[in-house]
């Protein structure tokens, strides 16, 4: 029976009904009921699982109940078993609606002869703290325990204390004298003392308390000098300082008087992790002092690892906005030259130095200060930080310990931030990583690799004749097949395809299809296939995809990889475009629409329950209907040209009263035209929306994906602006509202082109504006067929999130009251209004977070009349329809609220309950999910019983009536 639940338990998913969740929890209960030990133990451990899959409180309330009568009545083993199974879910204890009732169980343990089940029992009231904060009953069991004699009775009471004191004012209030008395006493232990002070950290809750905390604080540091003591005092010092925010300053020079004046390494290397603590919260705290004190204590330690660790701080601080106080509130700083600052010359000793490390942090320190500092002289600098970061290069890409290829990341990072901000650095960074890609170790060709791709997708520095020495490595690459050299191969393609901004020679594709079938497997050429995809180089693309096609073993691995190949032939279509060639564009298109539409049936195919490919279908579907409302504004264009010269068009226009007929021919052809004209407009504007739609369900995209999508909604608001401006209404077409567009940070060569375009296309139509009073219909066709085709011939990106997911964040709802039957209306009587509750989990893949956090959830409930039941009466609007909002913020990613909702007309309703996220940054995502139940309004008995009454009273006269026309009807 065991085994079978445990199988179960593998193989159920989140998707399962409550039913299998509570034949999982029955599986479990029969474990604990168990006459044997080990199978209770078993069942014990287990239930992390189950929190993990079903998530909602009516089963985690039943589950801890179950759990606390196993505490309550089982050996001290099963004890820890469930203080563990209670530490490991502590974000579900919230969860538990009777709280009482699960205390009540727990606490009955307190009152033990055992010390060990009392203790247990301190450990499981202090992992529950976060939900009885404020429990005096646990407070004077903690208080009465750290008096036991018992150590590990009093171990237990300190851990129990520690977790009360972080959420309980009235507790940390109560307690600070009994752990200050303890403290000072001279009956109490040292080690016990030791484990004592920590808890003073929590006492931040005002400020009257972390003062006296602090206080307390100065005296043991200097009462009890020993080296444990001292650490585990200032450490303590330092949470307490950033916890409570007001004393940062001063710790970061009680901090530094240590580092300067104690003689003890232990001591220093506690004082140098304390600082980098708070320079990585509170930069803005530190002043000009501290950073100088810093630097000469740096510049005057003969230790390495002490230099070493100075350095790391002052590498962090160097990042922030405490390096541009350190160089603007300088004394004098206007005649003083960047060079003569400590902080330079401590960088400019270490960037040679024979640590690895200490280098590393010198050149970052340099990087920095040239990235923040722009408006300081700072070319020495700038030779300073490339001359050491090749250095570096030089060195550690020989070497392949973990040390050095660390280090290594840290130098390329470097290059990359110091290309970014100072563009005219390019040339020689790149120049000194292709000389080294030759003679370094595999791992670091890796790195290089990804150092010269991020540069290249930044600035276009990698020149035509850099290829060829890529191309040799390629090719002596391609000799061996060990792992490194498969992602070494992935690493090099890529950073030939960013470097080939037009399309690939023929020599450079042979190349690397032969390298591909000598010594690589399916995984890289399907790797490298979608590194050419991304970077529109759709021509290789689709040759690797169809060499692929027949090395997969499933189904849907084969309709993914077939659709691939057919969007990669529908682009590569699209490079055959020519200018001012409107016949060869529609058969571009036509081309790349047939091809697009087998790709979607491939695409649909490939798709199953667990991955719907939502997205991917989406964005195709998108670029169909795009490729097809552009094909149809050529067509309108052609068509215009068979129209009147403008002058009689207009003419013909002001003697009708019809002003649309000026762009068109005369009487029902012109007014035709210009209505289609009116009509493509619109559909780009449509497909705008649309747009903008799927980048709002795209919660979990890269940056770079949700810009690709906001770069073809641009493209289509770019067109219907166009055709607003030059053909239907150029009086109040403006070109404000776009030109804010070319001004943003460019990330990809894709975007570069796009904007360029963007550019231009509005650079035209501006001037024909300016040029004619109506734009002629020959230029404005000509402007038009030309914004689609250098929309057309950049070839698409087909981003990361396409192909691979990061981050994976998802939401579930649970509704009560909820039928049994989905199908089943739940009864509500009309006068009474019905509480709808709505609950929510948040679930997350392996990074959650790693784009974009959930602050908050809106919900948003309506509810439709189906089918009505009963007479028609006059009810006020208001009471017809419910249309509810409500923004909630999930706590330890769970969430709960209720609506009230009026169902005042007999029928059948339904409920649509919509969830939609809002990330940090305010931005609302219409993630889902949408779930819906059905509600009956039934008339109350009250008024049911009046109305057949009524009915009762008005029944006799119209019987009277129908026989009294029944005997007249027979004369």
């Amino acid at each position: 029976m065991a085994a079978s639940g445990k199988s179960f338990l593998a193989d159920a998913g989140y998707g399962e009904q409550e039913l299998d969740a509570n034949s999982a929890l029955m599986e479990l209960d029969k474990g604990l009921r168990s006459g044997k030990l080990g199978e209770q133990c078993e069942a014990v451990v287990r239930f992390p699982r189950l929190f993990q899959k079903y998530p909602f409180p009516i089963l985690i309330n039943s589950a801890f109940l179950k759990l606390a009568d196993v505490f309550r009545v089982g050996n001290n083993f099963l004890r820890l078993c469930v203080l563990k199974v209670t530490q490991q879910s502590e974000k579900h204890l919230e969860k538990i609606l009777n709280v009482d009732e699960f205390v009540k169980r727990v606490f009955s343990v307190i009152h033990s002869n055992d010390p060990v089940a009392r203790a247990i029992t301190l450990r499981m009231l202090g992992s529950m703290a976060s939900i009885i904060p404020e429990r005096k009953n646990a407070h004077h069991s903690i208080r009465q325990s750290l008096d036991s004699h018992d150590n590990v009775e009093v171990e237990a009471a300190i851990f129990a204390a520690a977790n009360f004191s972080a959420q309980s004012k009235d507790f940390a209030v109560g307690i600070c004298n009994k752990i200050s008395e303890m403290i000072q006493g001279l009956a109490t232990p040292v080690d016990l003392k030791l484990k004592l002070i920590p808890i003073l950290q929590h006492m931040h809750h005002d400020a009257s308390l972390a003062s006296s905390s602090r206080q307390l604080l100065q005296q043991l540091v200097t009462s009890y000098p020993s080296t444990k003591m001292v650490i585990v005092t200032l450490h303590t010092f330092t949470l307490l300082a950033a916890s409570s925010l007001v004393d940062i300053p001063k710790q970061i020079q009680l901090l530094l008087q240590y580092l300067k004046n104690d003689p003890r390494k232990a001591v220093k290397r506690l004082a140098i992790q304390d600082l980098r603590l708070l320079a990585n919260k509170t930069p803005h705290t530190w002043s000009r002092e501290n950073i100088q004190a810093l630097c000469e204590s740096a510049l005057n330690t003969p230790y390495d690892s002490l230099k070493m660790g100075m350095l790391s701080v002052l590498s962090t601080l160097s990042g922030t906005i405490a390096i541009k106080q350190y160089f603007s509130s300088a004394p004098g700083a206007a005649a003083t030259t960047a060079r003569s600052f400590d902080l330079v010359k401590l960088a400019q000793e270490c960037c040679y130095h024979n640590n690895r490390g200490i280098a590393a942090h010198g050149v970052r320190i340099l990087t920095n200060i040239s990235a923040s500092c722009q408006e300081k002289d700072l070319l020495p600098l700038e030779q300073d930080a490339v001359f050491g970061l090749e250095a570096l290069l030089v060195l550690c890409s020989q070497d392949d310990s973990p040390g050095a290829q660390a280090t290594l990341k840290i130098t390329l990072t470097c290059m990359v931030k110091l290309v970014k901000c100072r563009p005219h650095l390019s040339q020689s960074v790149v120049e000194s990583l292709l000389a080294q890609l030759h003679s370094a170790q595999d791992n670091a060709r890796i790195l290089m690799c990804h150092c010269l791709a991020a540069i290249a997708m930044q600035l276009p520095v990698l020149a035509d004749g850099m290829l060829g020495d890529l191309m040799d490595l390629y090719k002596l690459i391609g000799q061996s097949a060990t792992d490194k050299k498969q992602e070494l191969l992935v690493s090099l393609a890529t950073v030939i395809f960013v470097s080939s901004q037009k399309a690939l020679s023929t020599e450079i594709k042979t190349v690397i299809k032969q390298q591909l079938e000598n010594a690589s497997n399916g995984w890289t050429a399907y790797r490298i296939a979608r590194q050419a995809s991304r970077m529109g180089n759709h021509d290789m693309a689709r040759e690797l995809y169809q060499s692929l096609l027949t090395q997969v073993a499933s189904e849907h691995f084969y309709f993914w990889l077939n659709s691939l190949k057919e969007f990669s032939q529908a682009e590569q279509c699209l490079t055959g475009l020519q200018e001012e060639s409107s016949s060869s564009a529609l058969s571009c298109i036509a081309e790349a629409l047939k091809s697009y539409h087998k790709g979607i049936a491939s695409l649909t195919a490939a798709s199953t329950p667990l991955n719907p490919l939502s997205f991917q279908c989406g964005f195709v579907k998108l670029r169909i209907d795009l490729l097809q409302a552009f094909s149809q504004l050529i067509c309108t264009c052609n068509s215009l040209k068979t129209s009147p010269p403008p002058a009689i068009a207009t003419t013909i226009a002001m003697t009708s009263g019809n002003d649309l007929q000026r762009c068109g021919r005369i009487s029902n052809q012109a007014l035709t035209l210009s209505l289609q004209m009116k009509h493509s407009m619109e559909e780009f504007r449509n497909l705008a929306t649309r747009y903008g739609d799927l980048y709002q369900s795209s919660f979990d995209a890269d940056s770079a994906t949700l810009r690709n999508v906001e770069l073809q909604q641009q493209s289509c608001l770019l067109i219907s602006h166009a055709i607003e401006a030059l053909i239907l209404d150029p009086e109040s077409a403006s070109f404000q509202e776009y030109n804010s567009n070319g001004t943003t940070h460019v990330e990809s060569e894709y975007e570069r082109r796009m904007m360029s375009v963007f550019n231009h296309v509005l650079e035209e139509v501006e001037s024909l504006n300016r040029k004619y009073a109506p734009v002629s219909y020959l230029a404005s066709n000509t402007c038009l067929c030309n914004a689609v085709i250098a929309l057309l011939k950049v070839p698409l990106s087909f981003q990361r999130y396409f192909f691979q997911k990061l981050q994976s964040t998802s939401i579930k709802l649970a509704l009560s009251p909820s039928p049994r039957n989905p199908a089943e209306p739940i009864a509500v009587q009309n006068n009474q209004q019905l509480a709808l509750k709505v609950e929510g989990v948040v679930q997350h893949g392996s990074k959650p977070g790693l784009f974009r956090k959930i602050q908050s959830v809106c919900l948003n409930v309506s509810s439709v009349l189906q089918s009505k039941s009963g007479q028609d009466y006059k009810i006020p609007l208001d009471n017809m329809t419910n249309e509810m909002e409500q923004r909630v913020e999930p706590h330890n990613d769970y969430f709960s609220t209720q609506f009230l909702l009026n169902f005042v007309i007999l029928g059948t309703h339904n409920i649509t309950v919509e969830s939609s996220v809002i990330d940090s940054n305010g931005i609302v995502w219409k993630t889902g999910p949408k779930t819906t139940i059905f509600v009956k309004s039934l008339e109350d008995p009250y008024s049911q019983q009046v109305r057949l009454q009524q009915q009762q009273q008005q029944g006799p006269a119209p019987a009277q009536q129908q026989q009294q026309r029944t005997a007249y009807s027979r004369f």
